[in-house]
């Protein structure tokens, strides 16, 4: 029997917030295998591996529709075909890899900008001396994660809701 495991443990393992898991839910990308009497949402292995694949489309930027059709792609292939509808759905599914492969080209660039800043403003902050030492210190203890500060549970919420304003949808 498949291990059964409540939203919680769902959202503990994928790395995902439990708002966003019940989202995925609301918006028809996963759907939980099975509820409690009492009600309670109840996942499989096989829905967190969803849950997986869902947020590593959303780290490279892919719409909801887009995962939506990966999706049903995915479902179709895990039934009978006959051999050349397979060969087609195979061959959309070569199309997909392709995209992620240009994608995750896109993110190794923009890294590299990334890095390339950080490079740029540590060399600066080395002109700069002495002087620029007891700023850089400061600046180090403000940028710790405000969750220290504010208790995580208040710190996530605060994000998820600055998140959703500026994208209509929960972060994953």
């Amino acid at each position: 029997m498949d291990e059964r495991m409540q939203i919680g443990e769902v959202a503990e393992r994928t790395g995902l917030s439990l708002r966003t898991v019940r989202y995925y839910e609301e918006v028809g990308l996963v759907t939980p295998s099975g509820r409690t009497p009492g009600g309670f949402r109840m996942y499989t292995r096989a829905d967190a591996e969803r849950l997986e694949l869902v947020k590593r489309m959303k780290s490279l930027e892919f719409t909801l529709e887009e995962t939506r059709l990966l999706l049903s792609l995915l479902n179709i292939l895990a039934g009978d075909l006959p051999g050349e509808e397979r060969r087609k759905r195979l061959e959309e599914l070569a199309t997909w890899c392709q995209e992620v492969d240009w994608r995750c080209g896109l993110m190794r660039q923009r890294l590299q900008i990334a890095e390339g800043l950080g490079s740029s403003l540590d060399r600066e902050i080395a002109r700069q001396g002495e002087e620029a030492e007891p700023v850089v210190r400061r600046q180090a203890r403000r940028a710790r994660p405000a969750r220290q500060w504010a208790g995580e549970a208040a710190y996530e919420e605060r994000y998820e809701e600055r998140y959703e304003e500026r994208y209509e949808e929960p972060p994953r």
